[in-house]
């Protein structure tokens, strides 16, 4: 395989003139919620070339990245170029990696959903935790271990039974779902109106939204009393591009410093609406109603629970790892060593 070090001497020519600094950056999972800010917080005001990498489907995937193409209605690339593959193909890992010689790379791509996790475990260890180790090897083989900066994202997950409140850098893990063991790192917890659907926020203010405009009457939820630590997408990029302008890798939780309940977001969204829901019954058989209709918007679903839930998870919520310049190998140990599989 062709060796990428011609990166590492970008910043002169070979008679010695100064040559502009590459800056170009890949990003895995392109079309992911934190990803698309990414890119578009990344692209904003710089001379950034991002290459973003996302799977193939037969569906259109790329709806969180429309306003980034030059021209929207045809699909025209501008700084932003796409290119199709896959975390848990190493053979197009290597490929895109050589072709493009990046000096950042944002890995953002995973089987994020908790739930779905224990239904697909081995799929979200091959993608998750595989996946990162095939992405590490192929800048390993590229020969761009000098010279790229990479980002590895990551998640509260990680720490499921807390043992300490709050979670901080040293706070050992106890992840408690194939999620959380799989992922020795995803950027989780952040709030953004794109995040898919069947995550909890985005479910709640669609839900909510529907009910306002008469089209739909209840819809239903798991665990109400499940806590986290919710932020916006747009800041924890902001944090990981800063992470990103350290000398030296190091692990850094990033958090709003608040934690709610599923319950309270509830509450929050329909008051956004004019509405008040009042809480009825216990566990399973609990329902939220609206005081000024007395209509049942809100009831719980046994099988939206997690196998196994994490209790709060207070102050501290996204744990980011950065891998950096001459620490790679010892980084690939770090990564292996860390993921209880």
């Amino acid at each position: 395989m062709a060796q990428c070090s011609d990166a590492a001497k970008a910043g002169s020519s070979a008679n010695g003139e100064h040559v502009k600094k590459r800056n170009v950056a890949v990003i895995t999972g392109i079309t992911g919620q934190v990803t698309s800010s990414c890119c578009s917080w990344r692209l904003s005001g710089t001379e950034l070339s991002v290459h973003g990498i996302l799977r193939r489907s037969s569906s259109f995937n790329t709806g969180r990245i429309e306003h980034l193409y030059q021209n929207p209605q045809t699909h025209t690339e501008g700084n932003m170029k796409l290119h199709y593959g896959d975390l848990t193909d190493s053979t197009c890992l290597v490929k895109i990696i050589n072709e493009v010689k990046p000096t950042e790379i944002y890995n953002l791509g995973a089987q994020s959903h908790v739930k779905i996790s224990f239904d697909l475990a081995e799929y979200t260890a091959n993608v998750d935790g595989v996946g990162t180790l095939r992405l590490l090897d192929a800048i390993k083989t590229c020969g761009l271990t000098s010279s790229v900066k990479f980002y590895q994202a990551s998640t509260s997950e990680l720490y499921g039974k807390v043992q300490e409140i709050p979670q901080k850098e040293t706070t050992p893990f106890y992840p408690r779902s194939p999620y959380g063991n799989a992922t020795d790192s995803r950027v989780v917890q952040s709030l953004k109106h794109q995040s898919s659907a069947n995550f909890v926020t985005r479910k709640i203010s669609r839900s909510v939204a529907k009910i306002h405009l008469g089209q739909l009457e209840s819809f239903s939820l798991g665990n109400l009393d499940s806590k986290r630590d919710w932020g916006h997408a747009k800041d924890y990029v902001e944090a990981m591009w800063l992470m990103l302008q350290s000398e030296e890798p190091d692990d850094f939780v990033i958090a709003t410093g608040e934690v709610h309940s599923v319950r309270e977001f509830v509450e929050r969204a329909f008051i956004h609406v004019g509405k008040t829901i009042v809480w009825e019954g216990k566990d399973e058989n609990e329902i939220g109603r609206c005081k000024e209709s007395g209509v049942v918007h809100v009831r719980v679903d046994p099988k939206f629970f997690r196998p196994t839930e994490v209790v709060s998870q207070v102050s501290y919520c996204v744990l980011n790892v950065v891998f950096l310049h001459a620490t790679f190998q010892l980084n690939i140990f770090f990564y292996i060593s860390k993921t209880n599989l």
